[in-house]
Order: structure tokens, then sequence, then C-alpha cells
């Protein structure tokens, strides 16, 4: 039997954002799916240790990436790979969080369409005839997880550590993976946490943007797959 994987959606997400990776990889292994509630990133990644098999690989996203850099922190023995999708490692700056701060503020006044969409504007995607559609799924994933939800994923993001430490320590092949167009995690950041580790590699994925397992799940796919059924990295 082949390694389990555990999927960790990003902010205001659910299973939907990872369904052709779960697919395709799901042949031949067990794969979950991790939607903790917490407004830490530390609290996110107790519950998921706490779900998840006794050793696993992670594939996480934005801030599923950022829990999943926890897990590896708090128990690098469970984790045997790992991939990171626009996932930043560094803690959120003060103008950052002080814009996540304004969107908040909206949600709470009923504008939870319009943070959403100041999250993930539509530039950030790449500009294929499916962009609208995937904006409207993610507008459809967040409304069933709700504003509470939403508020405590911000506050998350907000208060997320540095996890600079946590890359350089890692013994375990990683694969990070960039959408070509990421305007929410640009390509630099993703480089620089590569750089840090020292078993991993970077993908960029073309005709994508911040959402690559969605906008080129084929390539996507190939990529994971490639990497979970290759050999371990020395770099």
């Amino acid at each position: 039997m082949k390694e389990p994987i555990l999927f960790i959606p990003g902010l205001m997400q659910d299973a939907r954002v990872f369904l052709p990776q779960m697919v395709t990889l799901g042949t031949g292994r067990f794969v979950s799916v991790f939607t903790g509630d917490g407004d830490t990133v530390e609290k996110l990644s107790e519950q998921a240790l706490n779900a998840a098999p006794e050793r696993f690989a992670i594939v996480g996203h934005g801030l599923g990436g950022n829990v999943a850099l926890d897990i590896l922190r708090r128990a690098p023995e469970r984790v045997s790979r790992l991939i990171l999708l626009a996932t930043d490692p560094l803690s959120e700056p003060p103008q950052v969080a002080a814009t996540r701060e304004a969107r908040m503020v909206a949600a709470k006044a009923g504008r939870l369409k319009q943070a959403i969409a100041d999250d993930v504007p539509e530039s950030a995607l790449w500009a294929s005839p499916d962009r609208e559609a995937l904006q409207l799924l993610l507008r459809d994933m967040a409304y069933g997880l709700g504003e509470g939800v939403y508020l405590r994923q911000c506050r998350a993001l907000q208060r997320r550590p540095d996890q600079q430490k946590t890359l350089r320590k890692a013994e375990i092949p990683a694969l990070f993976v960039a959408g070509e167009h990421d305007t929410v995690v640009p390509l630099r950041r993703q480089e620089f946490a590569r750089d840090l580790m020292p078993r991993s590699v970077l993908k960029v994925i073309p005709n994508s943007g911040h959402l690559p397992m969605l906008e080129n799940p084929e390539a996507v796919c190939a990529a994971i797959e490639a990497f979970l059924n290759g050999p371990m990295i020395l770099r």
C-alpha cells in the first residue's frame, strides 16, 4: 500500500479544491481531507495530527500549507513527504494583516462575498475561459463554511508563525508547486521557501495562478505523482 495523503485546503476552501488530485492520486492509496476549525495555525495543526494516519504525505494550499509546515514542526517523524502549493512560509507582514482586518470588518457587516473576492481577485487567476467558474466555486465554498470560519481562518493567517527554521531543519523531500501567474503568493516567495529546504524542488505550473490544482489540474497531478513515485531528492 502506498503512503496515505492528507490534503489540507486553503482559506475558505473545502475538499472540492483538491478533487482532481484526490481522484488521480487515490488509486492504490488512502487519501483524506482535513478541514479543522481553529483561529491559530497551531490549533489547526494539532487537530490535523489527531485525525491523521500514523505516517503520511501532506498536500497543502495557502493556509493549508501553513498548517502543513506546523505539522512538520511538531511531528517531523510522521511526515513522509511534503507538497506545498501557493504557500508563504513567513509570518504575515503588518500591512497585509491590516488589509486583511479590513476584509474581516466587511465580512462581519454581511459582505462576505466582497471579502472573498478581495482575498482572491480575478487577477490572481490565469485569464482562462474557466476563470469565472472558478471564482463562483470559491464563493460557493466560502458561503458553505460561513462568516465564523472566515474570521477564524483570517486570524490564523494573521498570527501564523515564521517557519523558516522548520524548512531549514526538514529532512524529508518536498515539492513546491507554484502557479506561473499567482499574484497572491508570487513565484519569488515560493523560490525563497524552496531554497531554504535542503531536499526540495519547485515546479512552476503554466496557464495557472493562485489555484493551479484547479486551473491546470492535469499538470499538478502529474507533478505530484512524479514526486511521490520518484527517488528521494538530494540537492
